[in-house]
């Protein structure tokens, strides 16, 4: 107030000296409360929002909790370590370029969220969860995806919305679910939707399916729905999603008002499902696509309609006790087979018929005495061979085995024990054949040329006589020597 009145003064009245002190005087202490709290101000700002971090108002509180949000989310791991967790209990890996999200057997019960990665996804697996509905825009923020595995869950509904936004989606696996229908409205988000694979869900081929089974039939949809059947009604149980006949499906609902038709339709006549010999692949195994094409099944013998591009095959234990003749015979892309831990009893000539390009191939931990002949002569790029855990009888049956892998060096192979008999329990089978070789008898060494030649201390003697009458008894064709040259051809 003194301030204001004596700058007022100033104005009217000529101001003395002492007047002009003091105004002096006061200008000095405002100026210098002034800058006292503008530094004041400037040192208690900093520590207050750090002492509360994210309550501040404005941009700067907003950016805050931004980062401690997507910290949280990330799993508190930086991009650059390999290990860096994408979203709860899934992994982030990377292979031929492409970035895989790997959420498989997590037990997770929703679609995870989106989160921070280094690179957007082009591979969901969500195999082998828990998984019951998929909701409308369930895969927002995997707009980049190209192929999604749902396999193996427990997924009884799908809205429409579900795919909303998966417009380069190209690989969806529905199979092994519990889906009863899925309209078609669901498949129009993905217009480059090639492959889709159904089976193994009990689908209700009724009118609300009509959509779906008229879109499955397209010619050029060919690999859409691929073996998928019906479970109801009776009447079309076990046929072909891509057999039925579209037309009839809701005939019975227009003439009864029953959206849901009639189950009694005797369109179809009720036939006995076909007998089968050997288990389908596509109902006894589970197969995966990436990272590669592999198949895991569960039977006793080896199944029919193995995919012909599928890489890796994992028929380990399980109870198959015999190869049959041209069993692998579409499987002509396959690199590694897994036999292990089986009751293998027997190998016939040609069970691996067309395996030209297989690298691995494992028959450990199973009930093979020895390997016929003829038996791994399609096996030209062979590298690994496990044997082990096999009961080997070293005898002249045995032999094969030996002369192929002398032939074949480049081939690591391990477990090629003698078993029995007891005298060599427990040798190499190649020491076994080379002994064998080496401590042959010399009357054995011996030819029908040199028969003339014997020992003149055996003339007139059993074993002459012997020998004799084994001459006359063969057939003239094979008393000359035989002499035999393996060629081979690769």
């Amino acid at each position: 107030c003194l301030f204001t009145r004596l700058s007022s003064q100033t104005a009217l009245a000529p101001v003395t000296l002492t007047e002009r002190t003091i105004l002096a005087r006061l200008r000095m202490h405002v100026i210098s409360f002034l800058l006292f709290t503008f530094l004041l101000l400037i040192l208690l700002f900093p520590s207050t929002e750090m002492r509360r971090p994210g309550k501040g108002r404005g941009l700067r509180g907003a950016r805050h909790k931004f980062t401690r949000d997507r910290v949280r989310g990330a799993g508190r791991k930086s991009k650059s370590d390999p290990s860096w967790l994408v979203a709860p209990d899934c992994s982030e890996l990377t292979e031929s370029g492409d970035v895989f999200v790997d959420c498989q057997d997590r037990r997770l019960t929703s679609i995870p969220t989106r989160q921070t990665w280094s690179e957007q996804p082009k591979h969901l697996l969500l195999a082998r969860n828990r998984i019951k509905v998929l909701r409308d825009g369930a895969f927002s923020g995997y707009e980049s995806l190209t192929s999604l595995d749902l396999q193996q869950n427990q997924i009884a509904l799908v809205e429409d919305g579900a795919f909303e936004g998966l417009t380069h989606l190209t690989t969806l696996l529905l199979q092994h679910n519990l889906l009863g229908t899925l309209s078609e409205e669901a498949l129009i988000p993905m217009p480059n939707l090639g492959y889709l694979r159904l089976y193994d869900n009990p689908w209700n081929c009724l009118c609300p399916m009509d959509s779906l089974i008229r879109t499955l039939q397209i010619p050029s949809n060919r690999n859409l729905g691929n073996h998928a059947r019906c479970a109801e009604p009776i009447s079309l149980k076990g046929l072909k999603l891509k057999k039925v006949d579209a037309e009839v499906l809701c005939r019975e609902s227009d003439s009864t008002g029953n959206p849901q038709g009639d189950q009694t339709d005797s369109t179809y006549p009720v036939e006995p499902s076909p007998i089968r010999t050997k288990p389908d692949a596509t109902m006894s195994c589970h197969t995966y696509l990436f990272p590669q094409i592999r198949m895991d099944c569960s039977l006793t013998e080896v199944p029919i309609g193995i995919p012909e591009d599928v890489v890796h095959i994992d028929l380990s234990h399980n109870s198959i006790s015999h190869l049959r003749a041209r069993d692998f015979q579409g499987a002509r892309g396959l690199r590694t087979l897994n036999l292990s831990m089986n009751t293998m009893e027997h190998i016939d000539t040609g069970s691996l018929f067309g395996l030209l390009h297989l690298r691995e191939l494992d028959l450990s931990g199973n009930s093979l005495h020895f390997v016929q002949y003829g038996v791994l002569e399609d096996l030209y790029f062979l590298t690994q061979l496990k044997l082990g855990g096999n009961p080997w009888v070293c005898d002249y049956s045995i032999h094969y085995m030996v002369y192929w892998l002398h032939l074949h060096p480049g081939v690591k192979h391990s477990g090629l024990l003698c078993r029995s008999p007891p005298e060599h329990t427990g040798e190499s089978v190649e020491e076994y054949v080379h002994s064998y070789n080496r401590e042959c008898p010399k009357d054995r060494q011996h030819s029908r040329a040199d028969h003339d030649q014997m020992d003149p201390e055996l003339w007139n003697t059993p074993l002459e006589v012997q020998g004799e009458l084994e001459e006359e008894l063969e057939p003239s064709h094979l008393r000359v020597p035989q002499k035999y040259q393996i060629i081979r051809l690769s």
